[in-house]
């Protein structure tokens, strides 16, 4: 076990936080799949329901990847630097993405009612949540490559497209939309009221669900060229085995428990193998933030600065945990 410090405990921070986003950020990313995807004769009622399960909340689960960002840049400064510079190219296209997404969602409910208007909106919406997720999922997939460099080198591309545009990142962003999508049609059968509504999602998460491992599947299988540091930790780390067990063990749990209609096991149970799949990620990389010449002690801003985040996050935990539960007490809670 490694040696719990302020960087460590941070890092860790980091990783929670994208966890959170993850299963709820993420969740409404795959609910724009969907309503991009909708068919047959219950299309309009499958994207009201994307729109309902989606509206209360949506906002308020970007707060996890606000706090992983604001940690980032002020308890590792100089990986933020390096990651920010070399990265610019998708991660600034993630963020309009995200901005696009959420200005389409509130428009499409509030513009004008007519089935242009809604159509054009609805297409923004649907798209921006195709493609953010990829991106996002790229950034970590280059991250994890190991070759994203010190300082710009070469050309423009050479600088800042060939880090991110390869075979390894960009199998990351198909199984983090995959992922994504797969968690949105689970957590949408037990947002569901109607059988026949239910049925239709159970069919789509049980598709994403295989569409996920097949992504899961081609990513480890890229690995070995395109992220070797990863590749070697996820095969050969004394946790590995007990960690694919694990994963595995959670994905079967909710494909079954979606083929066996018990649709709040599926929802637990999908949740905690996308929290192991992002888990993996960070364990994989450790002691490197930015590997493979970057670790958490190198780029770690002084300690009175960590010293400081630390009581700051347990005061902000004060606020915002029971801010959180009331918000989804009122909005997600079932009437009694």
């Amino acid at each position: 076990m490694p040696e719990l410090s302020l960087p460590l405990v941070l890092a860790g921070a980091i990783l929670v936080s994208l966890n959170a986003y993850a299963l709820l950020g993420g969740a409404d990313f795959g609910g724009g799949v969907w309503d991009l995807l909708a068919s047959g004769p219950r299309r309009e009622r499958q994207r009201a329901l994307v729109a309902e399960a989606i509206g209360p909340i949506w906002e308020a689960n970007h707060v996890w990847l606000i706090l992983a960002v604001v940690l980032l840049f002020t308890c590792f400064p100089a990986a933020f630097a390096r990651l920010s510079v070399a990265l610019h190219i998708p991660l600034t296209l993630g963020l309009i993405g995200i901005v696009l997404r959420g200005s389409a969602f509130v428009f499409r409910a509030y513009d004008v009612q007519r089935d242009d208007v809604q159509r054009r909106w609805g297409r923004i919406f649907a798209s921006a949540s195709l493609v953010t997720p990829i991106l996002l999922g790229v950034s970590v997939g280059a991250v994890a490559t190991g070759r994203v460099p010190r300082a710009p080198e070469g050309d423009f591309v050479d600088a800042f497209v060939r880090p991110w545009l390869q075979p390894f990142p960009i199998a990351v962003g198909l199984l983090a939309l995959a992922l994504f999508a797969f968690l949105a049609a689970v957590y949408l059968t037990v947002e569901a009221d109607e059988p026949a509504l239910r049925e239709d999602f159970r069919a789509r998460a049980l598709g994403a669900g295989l569409a996920a491992f097949a992504a899961a599947a081609l990513a480890l299988l890229l690995a070995y060229e395109g992220a070797p540091l990863v590749w070697g930790k996820l095969i050969a780390s004394p946790w590995a085995l007990r960690f694919h067990l694990a994963t595995a063990a959670a994905a079967v749990a909710a494909l079954g428990a979606l083929w066996r209609r018990r649709w709040r096991v599926a929802r637990v149970a999908a949740a905690v193998q996308v929290s192991l799949v992002l888990w993996g990620w960070g364990l994989a990389q450790y002691p490197y933030l930015v590997p493979p010449h970057l670790t958490l002690h190198e780029a770690a801003a002084p300690a009175a600065t960590l010293r400081l985040v630390v009581l700051a996050l347990a005061a902000g935990a004060v606020v915002l945990f029971p801010s959180l539960y009331y918000l989804f007490h009122v909005f997600k809670g079932r009437p009694v």
